[in-house]
């Protein structure tokens, strides 16, 4: 009988358990990434930069373990985290927290706010409005891709796939940024059908970009 996968205290921090696999988020193992000559390599930098705005305001819409968010934030960005599901904002919130006491990781930390809450609801109500929204939605296709290693199966228990892609977009476009970044794998459909301004490709990640 499968075992339900719980939340446990370990030495490294709060972690997600099923008894077999072991998932806990942890900023550090993303250093060598942002060392100097790596950062700006990457695509989702670049599809967040934004031409005269040397510190942009993005909010990641679809949070996760907010690896994405801490790339952006070693990038200079400021980055609004929301993440609705309780369990993943928990570990989400431990990691930021464990990331902010650490010196090689608190200065990148204290640009990034983690927020529990469903920002589909908050994105229309934000002022001022971000420059930048990032779009990151679970659905069916993804959990079967040979890249989710087997410990993240365990938060994808907790995702749901998008639902109402079009309601999230929706509520992106409410938000009146600059340009929303969708981040999709390579040969996924477009978010809502919807064709973006232009893409960033990667070899198993694709980010979609609509500048408004």
């Amino acid at each position: 009988m499968e075992q339900t996968a719980k939340l446990i205290g370990t030495a490294e921090g709060l972690a997600l358990s099923d008894g077999k696999n072991t998932v806990c988020g942890d900023f550090s193992r993303l250093l060598p990434r942002i060392r100097r000559g790596n950062l700006s390599g990457e695509h989702l930098v670049r599809a967040v930069k934004l031409k005269g705005v040397e510190r942009p305001l993005v909010v990641d819409a679809t949070a996760g373990l907010g690896e994405d968010s801490f790339l952006l934030a070693a990038a200079g960005c400021r980055v609004l985290l929301y993440e609705k599901d309780p369990v993943i904002a928990a570990l989400l919130r431990d990691a930021w927290e464990r990331a902010k006491r650490d010196p090689a990781t608190s200065e990148i930390a204290e640009r990034m706010t983690v927020i529990e809450g469903d920002s589909v609801a908050a994105l229309p109500t934000l002022d001022p409005p971000p420059d930048v929204v990032l779009l990151d939605p679970m659905f069916p296709e993804r959990r079967k891709t040979a890249l989710v290693k087997k410990k993240f199966q365990l938060i994808h228990q907790l995702e749901r796939p998008c639902e109402n892609e079009r309601e999230l977009l929706d509520a992106a476009f409410a938000a009146k940024p600059k340009r929303i970044v969708i981040k999709r794998p390579a040969k996924g459909p477009c978010l809502a059908g919807v064709k973006p301004s232009y893409s960033l490709d990667g070899s198993a990640v694709r980010f979609d970009c609509i500048v408004l």
